[in-house]
């Protein structure tokens, strides 16, 4: 199988660190705003968060840029979409439980197209409703929460067929409605098209006087685990030390970058015992993994396109650039169909024991409240307006405080009703201080967290979590792994923020219209 071509740009210099001054009397030019997400990627999976896979891209935008170790989803693909679009809880907008039509909210899309930008979207939107019909002047992506990379549609003639969870996954071209999708190119693969069909937005609208927002949401590296054979084979073999060499190693770079403080205690492993593995299980196991590698270097290599197109059409220096993930690694455990790890033909997972690898040096994954699973790598770039470049930001943050900040930046409206509904406030609190040179960022209210069966709360220092059982509490501040349970010691505080908590969630379901 060919890889799909895409457009190719010459190579220049990433970065121009010099802003024009504006004219006397003349209100700024507004930025543009890139806003990339990836899908169960976790915490240390980038290399400029301690990870061995390749990124060169987002580790120049964190040198140019800043990296946060404390930016929180939500565990969930869905609630934590739902959250970054409308700067809202999932519980408050109809997308706690499961994939729905956002309700008393407004997005992104709608919020800055009414600040005069020119809204685009590629990529996994996950709900029920198509992004071209809430705010986004293009859309092309998959509208659903998962599909075949290769073929996310019907056995194209000549080819396998792909392995599909579904067969029917709902795909959106603007206005239009797929079910299923079945490329017409053969060399299809979602990483690429996302980016591709961005490129040409871009490329289409760049005469344009208007700034643009530009939403990237793909689907890597969440499973099925497919990649390039190109791209596979450059990681393949990387990964037979095991589970506890790879997360020792990711350990290590971590507190050699200052992102924790040379005290930090490694949480327990979750993996099993490498040595017991035979040889033919090592090798199964070193595939898995050079598949999950491979599809985060594709990943990183179309950012960088992305990168090269704001360069050649000379607005990379007024664009505010984002990268977080929508939750932790994923332990969970897919199998179907046949073929090698990394085809068409094989839907496979990670699973746990490189999950717990994927979220160093952090508890759980994907699913749970504790910060493997809700503590995304997060890095923000602004050429000309982060001071601090190459810093690192440790304040508590949340995918509801991304609407907060985009409104302050863009000067833009936010309404109080929309198409018949009540709108609910705003719940975030605006980054932007943080990203201009502010030490400390003013948070009035504590953080919030409930999927499934986990459920927590964040108010400064203090966490306490639970996963269907008593509440836990830590002292984030000197236990950010979370191993030093204090519910015990601090019973009072305990009963307090669960007793918060539980009035936050009840409010929640509480009905916004008569």
């Amino acid at each position: 199988m060919q890889r799909m071509t895409c457009r190719m740009f010459l190579v220049v210099p990433l970065f121009c660190l010099v802003c024009s001054l504006p004219v006397a009397g003349a209100e700024p030019a507004k930025p543009n705003i890139l806003l990339i997400l990836a899908d169960d990627m976790g915490f240390s999976d980038v290399g400029c968060f301690g990870g061995e896979i390749p990124t060169p891209h987002l580790d120049q935008l964190a040198a140019r840029g800043m990296r946060f170790t404390q930016m929180y989803n939500t565990s969930k693909c869905f609630p934590s979409r739902a959250c970054l679009l409308t700067g809202a809880y999932a519980q408050q907008v109809n997308m706690a439980r499961g994939p729905g039509a956002i309700q008393n909210a407004v997005t992104l899309g709608e919020v800055l197209r009414g600040a005069g930008y020119r809204t685009l979207m590629t990529g996994k939107h996950h709900g029920t409703q198509n992004p071209f019909d809430r705010g986004f002047d293009r859309y092309f992506g998959l509208r659903d929460g998962a599909c075949n990379y290769f073929n996310p549609g019907m056995q194209r003639p000549g080819e396998p067929k792909p392995a599909q969870k579904r067969p029917n996954r709902a795909w959106c071209i603007d206005g239009e409605l797929f079910r299923p999708y079945t490329p017409p190119a053969k060399d299809f693969y979602t990483t690429d098209a996302f980016t591709q069909y961005a490129l040409e937005y871009l490329e289409e609208y760049k005469d344009e006087e208007k700034p643009f927002f530009l939403y990237v949401a793909y689907n890597a590296p969440h499973d099925p685990l497919m990649a390039w054979p190109e791209d596979i084979a450059r990681h393949r073999g990387k990964y037979l030390a095991g589970w506890q060499a790879t997360r020792q190693s990711r350990f290590n770079r971590q507190i050699e970058m200052g992102l924790f403080p040379a005290d930090l205690q490694l949480s327990d492993p979750e993996f099993g015992d490498w040595d017991s593995l035979g040889e033919a299980q090592k090798q199964q196991e070193d595939l898995r993994m050079a598949v999950y590698a491979a599809m985060v270097d594709r990943l990183d290599q179309n950012i960088g396109k992305l990168i090269d197109k704001l360069t050649e059409l000379g607005e990379l220096d007024n664009t505010l650039i984002l990268f977080a993930s929508d939750n932790g690694g994923s332990a969970e455990v897919v199998r179907i169909g046949e073929g090698e790890i990394g085809s068409t033909t094989r839907w496979s997972s990670v699973k746990k024991d490189w999950a717990n690898v994927s979220n160093t040096p952090f508890r759980k994954y994907k699913n749970f409240s504790h910060e493997g699973g809700i503590c995304t790598p997060f890095i923000a770039c602004w050429p000309g307006m982060i001071k601090k470049q190459g810093s690192i930001v440790r304040q508590p943050l949340h995918f509801i405080d991304i609407m907060a900040t985009f409104v302050e930046i863009a000067n833009a409206p936010y309404p109080q009703e929309w198409k018949g509904e009540t709108v609910v406030p705003l719940q975030g609190t605006s980054f932007l201080p943080l990203l201009t040179g502010a030490d400390v960022l003013q948070r009035p209210d504590p953080l919030f967290w409930q999927w499934s069966r986990g459920r927590a709360i964040r108010d400064g220092q203090w966490k306490a979590v639970s996963h269907s059982d008593q509440w836990q509490l830590y002292d984030i501040n000197d236990d950010r792994t979370e191993l030093n349970d204090l519910a015990g010691t601090y019973p009072e505080r305990t009963a307090t923020m669960a007793a918060r908590w539980q009035a936050w969630f009840d409010g929640t379901k509480k009905k916004k219209d008569p």
